[in-house]
């Protein structure tokens, strides 16, 4: 199989399963409207296409059965119940493990089979049963009957009978066929019951049973239509009718086909699937670019001296246009690689509600900012971060119904997620109402844990004490799940998101609830930077991360235990100078003035002590190789417009190693 058709199926395939949860969610919550279950059949028609093509039978087999179930939904003749959101839910879950078994080659750990069997069950059912079912509630039960009858032996029917309109006592005729066929085997549901049936209405009455027994049809219907009053008998085999259809369906004049697209849909999301390879590799080429634009505008500065003032004109004039149509094209470039950040939230409504289900909550999902555009690579990596936030504020954050209606708010508790655009960034909010962080509890569990001494819990501000969460093996847990809380986390979002250069704060309101926010650089690829001297090495510190810069004397710097440390606006930071770490000889202290860059990670301030300031200047990341691997501190590197090669600081590194050194000064 061509690996390029099977990537844009298993790339097609994802897109349409995200549609196909949303939808049916949508199912969940609106009942029976025509716009929804029109969009799941035209997904399940599309998918079964497409699997068809790809040769996957299983796949095409399971969205026939799909779109069968939801052809009768259509056309009214069966009812929007829970069970049947469970059982698309089933269908859709299915569907995943069959993508997962594509792409793993590991065995589905679902039976696809039965469940193309309980789907064409399912839509066998007439319509008066199901409706009967859902009022009862006993649709679950019946396909237990029926498993069982089968089990052991029996045929279980489908069986319409139809009462004739001359018929004076309809009810107690109705009692008779039912008790006949009680002595003939068991009864396992029938619609109408008796008790139901107007002994005055007019017109032919129709009862449906389903039936198990020993007999054949053709012996049951000629039994039935023995008896007095009975004017038409049909008996289908439980199931049958599904799959005599499926059979038809399988000719190609009868394929159904799927509703026409509106013109909305139709100018909706034009775009072209470009490979991701062929974007990095486009964007490698822009960065290319964007060095040799660096380095003509250095041979600029360098041949004005020696150049007349017409050349140097035209160098500029030549050099400038250059700048402009690199950055139109950088910014093309990067546009390519940007996408909505729905694509990454649309994965939590189903989350969200199995979650809640689980844990006995009542949760509204508000989702803000959906078409916030977010570098693809960056979407991947924020994806496990999201989900554990998501998860602690749904098993930590938003109380039981109970509690919540004690605290005088809403039974149903909201997590909101919401993403906007704030000076080249991307925010992203995890917020909830719930029962919000207390300082003191989180102290208590801290000292029990002995995460920090006693001495340490007393000299912690309130924000402090909450930001303990994010300490490694930090849980206030009372017991563990698997939704969350088993100490460990926490942390580890938070190390996920700085080493992409991002930051995560927390706010909370004791009753009130608890908001994460999360800052992200709009793409991993390019960064500004500022370029500093650590002896005759150029290094560069992303933008994002610098505080301020200033300069100080070398008396400004005192020291507390032996820690070099500076006192700026009444806030103590300390000192680092990184020279040794990096083998680095340092510089003369000729200067009577010393560069000092404030670098911060999250709540963490560090005074970068540099040798010289050079600049700011937009950088192209470049991975270091895997030759040499992940270096402690260094984020990757770039080249310079002089040829050179400087590397970029991970600012988190730094700070990680600057705790662990030698006090120096």
């Amino acid at each position: 199989m061509n690996s390029e058709f099977k990537a844009a199926f298993l790339e097609e395939l994802e897109e349409q399963l995200l549609l196909m949860d949303n939808d049916i969610l949508k199912l969940e919550q609106e009942g029976e409207s025509e716009t929804v279950v029109q969009s799941l059949f035209r997904i399940a028609h599309t998918i079964k296409g497409s699997s068809a093509v790809m040769g996957y039978e299983e796949i095409m087999r399971l969205t026939h059965a799909m779109e069968n179930l939801l052809e009768r939904v259509r056309n009214k003749t069966l009812p929007v119940t829970l069970e049947l959101i469970e059982v698309l839910f089933r269908t859709m879950d299915g569907l995943k493990h069959a993508r997962d078994q594509i792409v793993l080659g590991v065995p589905s750990p679902v039976d696809l089979p039965s469940l193309i069997r309980e789907l064409n069950d399912y839509s066998a059912a007439p319509v008066a049963a199901v409706r009967s079912a859902r009022s009862q509630e006993s649709l679950p039960d019946m396909r237990l009957k029926v498993n069982e009858a089968r089990e052991q032996g029996f045929q279980v029917y489908w069986i319409h009978v139809q009462i004739s309109p001359d018929c004076l006592i309809k009810g107690a005729r109705v009692y008779l066929i039912s008790s006949r066929l009680s002595e003939w085997g068991e009864v396992l549901l029938s619609n109408p019951d008796v008790e139901e049936i107007d002994e005055l209405s007019s017109g032919i009455l129709e009862v449906v049973y389903l039936y198990s027994g020993i007999q054949g049809k053709s012996e049951l219907e000629a039994s039935l239509r023995d008896l007095t009053d009975v004017v038409r008998v049909k008996v289908d085999t439980y199931g049958e009718q599904e799959s005599e259809e499926e059979e038809q369906a399988s000719s190609p004049s009868e394929q159904p086909a799927p509703p026409p697209a509106s013109a909305a849909d139709k100018n909706k999301n034009q775009s072209v699937r470009v490979n991701v390879e062929r974007l990095e590799q486009l964007m490698n080429l822009v960065g290319e670019l964007v060095i040799d634009q660096t380095r003509i505008a250095q041979v600029k500065r360098m041949q004005k001296r020696h150049l007349t003032a017409e050349s140097v004109d035209e160098l500029e004039q030549v050099s400038d246009h250059l700048s402009r149509i690199i950055g139109d094209l950088q910014e093309c470039v990067m546009k390519a690689r940007m996408f909505p950040i729905d694509q990454l939230f649309s994965r939590f409504p189903r989350m969200v509600r199995d979650l809640a289900r689980n844990l006995g909550k009542e949760v509204k999902l508000v989702m803000d900012g959906k078409d916030t555009d977010l570098d693809r690579t960056l979407i991947e990596e924020i994806t496990d971060p999201l989900v554990h936030l998501v998860r602690n504020s749904l098993d930590h954050g938003i109380e039981t119904p109970e509690k919540r209606e004690r605290a005088g708010k809403e039974r149903k508790g909201t997590l909101r997620l919401r993403a906007a655009h704030e000076d080249n960034q991307v925010i992203i909010y995890v917020e909830d109402d719930g029962a919000g962080i207390d300082p003191a509890k989180m102290k208590k569990a801290a000292l029990e844990k002995k995460i920090i001494t006693a001495e340490e819990a007393e000299q912690l501000t309130e924000q402090e004490a909450i930001r303990l969460i994010f300490r490694p093996g930090f849980s206030t847990a009372a017991r563990i799940s698997d939704i969350s809380g088993r100490g460990v986390g926490m942390d580890i979002v938070k190390s996920h998101i700085e080493k992409l250069n991002g930051l995560i704060d927390i706010e909370t309101e004791l009753g009130k609830g608890t908001r994460f926010k999360i800052k992200l650089p709009l793409t991993l690829a390019i960064i500004v930077g500022l370029l500093v001297k650590l002896g005759k090495e150029t290094f560069i510190i992303p933008m994002s991360n610098i505080a301020e810069i200033v300069r100080v004397a070398p008396e400004d710097i005192q020291r507390i235990k032996g820690q070099p440390v500076i006192l700026l606006r009444n806030q103590v930071i300390p000192v680092a100078w990184i020279h040794e770490r990096f083998q680095i000889a340092r510089a003369e202290d000729s200067k009577r003035q010393i560069p000092l860059v404030i670098v911060g990670s999250a709540e963490k301030r560090l005074a970068l002590a540099v040798d010289e300031l050079l600049g700011n200047q937009e950088v192209v990341i470049k991975s270091l190789g895997s030759y040499i691997g992940r270096v402690p501190g260094i984020a990757g590197g770039t080249i310079l417009g002089n040829g050179k090669v400087a590397f970029i600081l991970d600012i988190s590194g730094v700070i990680q190693m600057a705790g662990t050194q030698e006090p120096v000064l």
